[in-house]
């Protein structure tokens, strides 16, 4: 095989210049690539327009980017095998601590009450419907992620975490709905739950407070 050279692996833009076909041997390279590529680049631009918008934010972007990324890759990975890795997934522990620790010394204050909490009830709630379904209602990757997205939604807020756990089940609700109502799928095909997740904690991060905020003001909390 041929060597790739450097200006061949910048994301999104080689594909283009490359007009979707390898340099080396004129094979078109997938579109799936500049997609996912150009998706990581939206939810990094989004979480910094988040954390530019509240100084205080700041301190926790780091994170936010690398479990995007992560996410990203896990998205994709439950949707095409109905897996979410181990070793993806087990890594971003140790990442979600050194995060928020970092955060904490950048802040010079922690949320590891509200941190337990969020995983807590992620945990829980995922964990528990693994177990009562035997893994026909939920996997077991699903399970292991859900309490590392608890905690760092959990560090914004219980509400915001809660709001997010909330979000995942009403997303996943919606394309299963869809997906069997266009005759896609059956209701009892089993649906990667993964990305729903994930982009549960991606709403808790960038709209759990407004969405909060909306939800007290209607119920006069």
């Amino acid at each position: 095989g041929a060597l790739l050279r450097w200006r061949d692996n910048v994301p999104l833009l080689s594909w283009i210049l490359l007009r979707g076909r390898c340099r080396a041997c004129d094979m078109p390279i997938s579109v799936r690539y500049p997609l996912v590529e150009a998706t990581n680049a939206l939810l990094w631009i989004a979480l910094a327009w988040w954390a530019l918008a509240v100084p205080d934010r700041m301190s926790l972007l780091p994170l936010l980017l690398v479990l995007a990324s992560a996410g990203l890759a896990l998205a994709v990975i439950d949707i095409e095998h109905h897996r979410l890795p181990d070793v993806i997934v087990l890594s971003l522990y140790p990442v979600a601590v050194i995060g928020l620790l970092l955060s904490q010394l950048i802040q010079s204050q922690g949320h590891w009450p509200d941190a337990f909490c969020g995983a807590a009830i992620w945990g829980l709630t995922i964990g528990g419907l693994w177990l009562v379904t035997s893994g026909r209602g939920m996997g077991l990757g699903d399970a292991k992620l859900a309490p590392v997205l608890g905690a760092v939604t959990g560090w914004l807020g219980i509400a915001e975490s809660a709001i997010g756990l909330l979000a995942a089940f009403v997303l996943g609700a919606i394309v299963g709905i869809g997906l069997i109502a266009s005759g896609r799928s059956q209701r009892r095909s089993r649906m990667a739950f993964g990305p729903f997740l994930l982009g549960g904690a991606l709403i808790a991060v960038l709209f759990g407070e407004f969405l909060w905020d909306v939800y007290a003001r209607v119920t006069g909390l």
